[in-house]
């Protein structure tokens, strides 16, 4: 045994030392727990924690593993749930699954990677990537596509031109490296996002749906096989706590808190766990992420028959001098664990050597009730796994409306001046950052891959067919689609209606090419729980949410909740990003969005009001947020699509695009700028400003074939939903008769040119 081995073994912290030193001193506080808390591990183990014990409860009862102030209220997506057909897979597991035809499953997630893509922007956005991949892959799928809510500090800030570049270039690598096209996504920018970037990434997979896979250990005397990469001290983060000169004086003070990835040991694991799913030598499955070998082991043990032994010295190193807590806490990438028959370990150990994925049996799962670890032959941890992955604290936190609410409220943007030259203001919106092109980013990711790809940015949403992904496919002509929305201005206004805001966006992108919409993933991206006002918009965005899933019949099947998004005592806008996932039957009747041919009828759907809280005018015109933001009428989101999607399945469509951001004037832009199309409309009676510029929900442009009019004229009627045609596309200008005549040539020139020249 060597010097350091010697020394080593001295300061082990083991469970009888635990037993036989109860008054020493162990840095829970460091370690972000409360006194409560640490009492309460005390009296589950009926002694102190060893340091490994510790470490586990520690980040098992974190809020970004427990969710620990968020669960009471995340409970309504289950509670309000409305009945679904389609739900295969609800909350609780990796990800959701959900039925979409002929035999196929989608699973689909979003998560944040929020803080550690500000400290390193590449890294910490690879990551992200890598591990939403994982948790589709858990599923027993193939993962097909990925998109990024991404949201920044002002444009011409200087953080901003630190964080975005590496943001946008952690995707674009990881991403690509792995074949996944990147099909859509957000970029926003504020200001209250400065120090406090949002990466929210999303992965979609699809499956056979009688081969989903689940994160289980049943089975005494199953195997338990680590497999993938190398455990280094990359991610560690607060375990460095444990090492340090509170245990030993050799420790090594700072470890990376930031997980660095490997996408080509990624995609090696890809086909390397499909080629497991197909020879059907896996009983259970868990992706190694936030709190590593913790998280998996004691979610795998609960899940199961309740017990697990495991060597930790049998874990492969990347650093040999990892102590047992960093090993624990360790958020090394590119990493699963698996529960595997011993009549089947050869054959998966076979087959993780062909794809020269290092694995390695470390456990083994036993019906004792408990998860026993040692370390070269010394008991470290000695647990019930529930108490750690299932039964940590839940908060019912305090909560009121902010101090300044009802003053935000009541500041509405009608006492602001209007302009008189709408063709300016259209220019200037278009302009804008968060309306402007984001080809410069967009073009950094691979959104036509593997050749699947139907829809990508800058359509309304990401339609991928299925029919050449998957062995068996060929014979289905459908496809899903899939968009993410959110806006924190509104949410800011309102977090009720901001929340369902966001919904009703998301599920009508999906709507607009076609698609069904199906089923919803969320994240929740808020500042501290620990403030009752910042818990009062979080309590009411989830109620929200929920009440609007329930309406339009679409599930939460799972998400994210990311709290301390914060600087100082300042939080971000409550910022509830939604994906919607939705089902078309043939890919072939997608509809494209913008104008897609001259000699078009162009069609105004829904009803426009004087909405203008938290609208894209108030923030570049004048700066403002205040007022209320516009009503979230879901019934009439429902109307509407189901008018787009009969009409796509009828071929009454050229083409479809929904009105959101920047309103009627901003749709428009965009319709002409799709194909390079001009078009002249005239609008409704009434005020040009509010038809242009209003921002009411429920809302679409579409556009017909002159013959197809009176068949979908006498479709919206029977759906009782306003249609008003406003003109004919064609020309090479949009000209808004007796408002405004813009070329097509200088909305591309206005709409292309403002990212570039801030980021180069």
């Amino acid at each position: 045994m060597s010097e350091h081995e010697a020394r080593e073994r001295a300061t082990l912290d083991t469970v009888k030392r635990a037993q036989d030193t109860p008054d020493e001193r162990q840095p829970y506080a460091e370690l972000g727990m409360k006194l409560d808390e640490y009492d309460r591990v005390r009296e589950i183990l009926g002694r102190r924690p060893t340091s490994s014990e510790l470490a586990i409860y520690s980040v098992m009862w974190s809020e970004h593993c427990s969710y620990k102030s968020s669960k009471v209220h995340l409970r309504q997506f289950g509670t309000k749930a409305p009945k679904s057909e389609a739900l295969l897979v609800g909350m609780g597991e990796n990800a959701g699954v959900v039925d979409i035809g002929d035999g196929w499953a989608a699973t689909f997630k979003i998560e944040s990677h929020n803080h550690p893509s500000y400290v390193e922007p590449h890294q910490g956005a690879a990551t992200g990537v890598g591990g939403i991949v994982r948790d589709i892959m858990s599923m027993g799928a193939r993962p097909i596509a990925v998109m990024d809510a991404l949201r920044f500090g002002a444009a011409d800030a200087h953080d901003t031109r630190r964080v975005l570049p590496g943001v946008v270039e952690g995707i674009s690598h990881y991403g690509n490296c792995l074949g996944l096209p990147n099909i859509g996504g957000e970029v926003v920018f504020d200001p209250c996002y400065i120090g406090n970037p949002l990466v929210n990434a999303l992965c979609v997979g699809l499956l056979r749906k009688d081969q989903i896979k689940l994160a289980t250990a049943p089975g005494p005397g199953n195997k338990v096989v680590l497999f993938g990469a190398l455990t280094g001290p990359d991610g560690i983060g607060g375990a460095s706590v444990l090492a340090s000169a509170t245990f030993e004086d050799e420790s090594h003070a700072k470890r990376p808190s930031v997980q660095v990835g490997d996408p080509f040991m990624e995609k090696l694991l890809i086909e390397c766990c499909l080629e497991l799913y197909q020879a059907d030598v896996v009983v259970g499955i868990q992706d190694l992420g936030a709190a590593g070998v913790s998280c998996a082991t004691t979610e795998l043990a609960a899940k199961g028959t309740g017990g697990m032994d495991v060597r930790l010295d049998l874990v492969p190193l990347r650093d040999p001098s990892l102590r047992p807590e960093e090993i624990l806490m360790s958020e090394s990438q590119e990493r699963m664990m698996a529960v595997v028959t011993p009549d089947d370990i050869d054959a998966f150990m076979a087959i993780c050597a062909k794809w020269d994925i290092p694995a390695t049996v470390i456990g083994e799962v036993t019906d004792g009730g408990r998860l026993v670890m040692t370390w070269h032959g010394e008991t470290i941890v000695d647990i019930p796994p529930g108490t750690a992955a299932d039964e940590g604290p839940v908060y019912e936190r305090p909560f009121h409306e902010p101090a300044g609410q009802a003053a935000l409220n009541a500041d509405d943007p009608a006492r602001l001046p209007r302009p008189e030259d709408l063709r300016a203001t259209l220019l200037q919106l278009l302009g804008s950052p968060n309306l402007a092109s984001k080809e410069w980013v967009t073009s950094q990711y691979d959104r036509y891959v593997r050749g699947n790809t139907v829809l990508a940015q800058p359509a309304d949403a990401g339609v991928l067919r299925i029919s050449e992904i998957m062995p068996g496919a060929e014979e289905t002509a459908r496809g899903i689609a899939l968009s993410t929305d959110g806006n924190g201005r509104y949410a800011r206004l309102d977090p009720y209606a901001g929340a369902q805001l966001a919904l009703a966006e998301a599920y009508r992108n999906v709507a607009v090419t076609g698609a069904t919409p199906l089923a919803v993933t969320n994240c929740l991206n808020f500042g501290s729980p620990e403030d009752p006002e910042v818990m009062w918009q979080f309590a009411e965005a989830t109620r929200g949410l929920a009440d609007a899933c329930k309406t339009l019949g679409v599930p939460v099947t799972g998400g994210n909740v990311s709290f301390y998004n914060q600087t100082g005592s300042t939080p971000i806008h409550p910022t509830p990003v939604v994906g919607v996932l939705g089902v078309i039957d043939d890919v072939a009747g997608r509809v494209r969005s913008g104008f897609t041919a001259p000699g078009q009828k162009v069609l105004l759907l829904g009803e426009t009001e004087e909405e203008f809280g938290g609208s894209e005018w108030a923030h570049v015109a004048h700066g403002h947020l205040g007022g209320l933001p516009p009503k979230a009428d879901l019934e009439a989101e429902r109307a509407l699509a189901l008018v787009l999607t009969e009409a796509a399945s009828r071929g009454l469509l050229t083409g479809s695009h929904d009105l959101s951001d920047g309103g009627l004037a901003i749709a428009l832009a965009e319709s002409a700028l799709a194909q390079g199309i001009g078009a002249t409309v005239v609008l409704p009676d009434g005020d040009a400003f509010v038809e242009l510029f209003s921002e009411s929900s429920a809302r679409a442009l579409v556009t017909v074939d002159p013959e197809s009019f009176d068949a979908f004229a006498e479709l919206c009627a029977a759906n009782e939903l306003p249609c008003q045609c406003l003109g004919t596309t064609g020309g090479d200008a949009l000209v808004v008769e007796n408002v405004l005549e813009i070329p097509v040539a200088e909305l591309r020139e206005t709409h292309t040119s403002t990212l570039p020249g801030i980021f180069g």
